[in-house]
């Protein structure tokens, strides 16, 4: 019913950039969240940054200063841009929205399929 698709991943050194995108596309009321969450192979998937679809924001302490997540409520569109990576910033990101379907009801969680961001060294 709502499909959430990332782009953007890719392979840098340490100290690039990489600028991720989420589009979400189907049967959407309101969104009132999107954010971004990243799982690295051993590890349990953590949050590391939300928006609203007021404009308000949350980040990791591990990425603050260095990620900026903005949207485009327009186009139900989150972005996540990433500067001055670190090896340990290497994982997969995954795109969560809270999606509201119709008016008056409670927003569900719907998920991306991920895209893979390596930083080495």
């Amino acid at each position: 019913q709502v499909r959430l698709v990332e782009s953007g991943g890719g392979l840098v050194q340490a100290g690039g950039s990489l600028r991720l995108s989420c589009a979400a596309s189907g049967t959407i009321f309101r969104i009132n969240v999107m954010g971004w969450y990243r799982q690295a192979p051993g590890k349990q998937r953590e949050s590391v940054a939300d928006i609203t679809s007021g404009g308000t924001i949350n980040y990791a302490g591990s990425v603050k200063g260095r990620f900026t997540i903005s949207r485009d409520n327009a186009k139900n569109t989150v972005y996540l841009q990433m500067n001055s990576l670190k090896p340990e910033d290497t994982a997969v990101y995954y795109c969560n929205a809270v999606v509201l379907t119709a008016p008056f009801v409670r927003g569900s969680d719907y998920w991306g399929q991920g895209t893979q961001v390596t930083v080495s060294s």
